[in-house]
Order: structure tokens, then C-alpha cells, then sequence
């Protein structure tokens, strides 16, 4: 079942990121038996040496547990995004819930498989990740879809909002965005909660998402 991954030089580079070395080493020989197309760079076992892997290598793509020690797992995309503004991830969990599935696509994952899958499932979440698009598992799909999140994407935001926000993922605080926009730091505030209302989220890692999808971070 191969998935386009036009653009993206080969081998695609990976880090696996699961605190069991089973779930890891599985992983790895799904991806070694495809003829070169992969090539795993590194493996991490918590969220901090998550981080570092990511600042050295910059992969293409980086398979994330959901749950790993040393932080939360989607908390930690912020700062891998920052480090390597291209990178796909792609969460492989147990958890089918669609909660899950909707936080960590809002915080710029771009698969969410379960660890049950098969895989040729696997491979093709990969691969749609590391080409741009977007893979959930049919049944969450299923569930989302009959309760679908209103679509922030389309939010109308001021000019003073969509800054904040941008900055916001840029991991300024509240009075450095009041001197980079010469404004006083209540003002800041008061724009920040304008557009977390629009938004409907509020955590970093859904403000860092969101400014990477409508391109505000350009």
C-alpha cells in the first residue's frame, strides 16, 4: 500500500520515540524490511530525550508514543517544531479515544494509528505524514466525524490576535509580547483571551499547531 512521498528525499529519516523497547523494535523492522525507504536515526524512551533527538537529527518524521515518561508527549511538540519546523509526526497509541486523536492533531501531529494495527496501516500513516497529508483510523474517524470540532482553521482573527497568537507559539510571554508590540501588557492579555475564545483552545502545543496550518508562522 504505498503512499505518495513526492518531495522527500530518500531514505526517510526516523526517530522512534516509545518507552517500551518491544513497541520500538517492532517499529524498526517494519520499517528496515522496506528496502531502504526508512532509515531510523535514533529511539527514545521518554519525552526529554524525545526533545534532544529531534534538535540533533531534524528526521523527516518522528513516531510518537502518547504516553512516555518525563512530561507530556504532545506538550513536548512545541519545542520540536521549533527545532525542525518540517517535521511530520506521526502518534501510534492504545488509545482509541477520539479526545485523544482531536488533541493531537490540533497540536500538529498529522497521523494517529493504534499500536494494533497491521503493517501495511502503519506504513501508510507514515507515509501520508511525511508527504503533508493526514492518516486516522477509520473507527476514530467514524467518531469524529459525527461529532466534528468546529473548524478553527477558519476563525476570523484581528490583526493584533493573529500576532499574539504567533508569538505566543513562538514561546514569547505575555510582557515580551507587549514590548515587541509596544502595548501595554494588559492590552496583551486582553487580546490573548479575544483569541483563544475564537479558537477554542488554549494550550501551547494547539496555538503552535494552528499558527503552522494557516501559515502564520512565515
Amino acid at each position: 500500500m504505498d503512499e505518495p512521498t513526492s518531495g522527500v528525499p530518500r531514505p526517510i529519516s526516523v526517530i522512534i520515540a516509545d518507552d517500551h523497547s518491544v513497541v520500538r523494535d517492532g517499529i524498526r523492522t517494519v520499517l528496515e524490511r522496506e528496502d531502504g525507504e526508512f532509515r531510523v536515526v535514533a529511539e527514545a524512551a521518554d519525552v526529554p530525550s524525545t526533545i534532544s533527538a529531534v534538535r540533533e537529527h531534524r528526521p523527516d518524521l518522528l513516531t510518537l508514543d502518547l504516553t512516555m515518561p518525563g512530561g507530556s508527549s504532545l506538550g513536548a511538540l512545541p519545542a520540536c517544531f521549533m527545532a525542525h519546523p518540517d517535521l511530520a509526526v506521526a502518534i501510534l497509541t492504545m488509545r482509541e479515544d477520539p479526545e485523544y486523536a482531536r488533541q493531537a492533531l490540533r497540536a500538529g501531529a498529522r497521523s494517529y494509528v493504534l499500536k494494533e494495527a497491521e503493517p501495511a496501516e502503519l506504513l501508510q500513516a507514515f507515509r501520508l505524514a511525511v508527504a503533508g497529508g493526514n492518516y486516522l483510523h477509520p473507527r476514530l474517524g467514524a467518531l469524529l466525524a459525527a461529532g466534528e470540532q468546529r473548524d478553527s482553521d477558519d476563525v476570523a482573527l484581528s490583526d493584533r490576535e493573529r500576532e499574539v497568537v504567533r508569538l505566543i507559539a513562538n514561546g514569547y510571554t505575555n510582557p515580551q509580547i507587549a514590548e515587541q508590540l509596544h502595548v501595554a501588557e494588559r492590552t496583551v492579555k486582553t487580546y490573548r483571551a479575544r483569541a483563544i475564545e475564537k479558537l477554542g483552545f488554549s494550550s501551547r502545543a494547539e496555538i503552535t499547531a494552528y499558527v503552522r496550518r494557516v501559515g502564520l508562522a512565515d
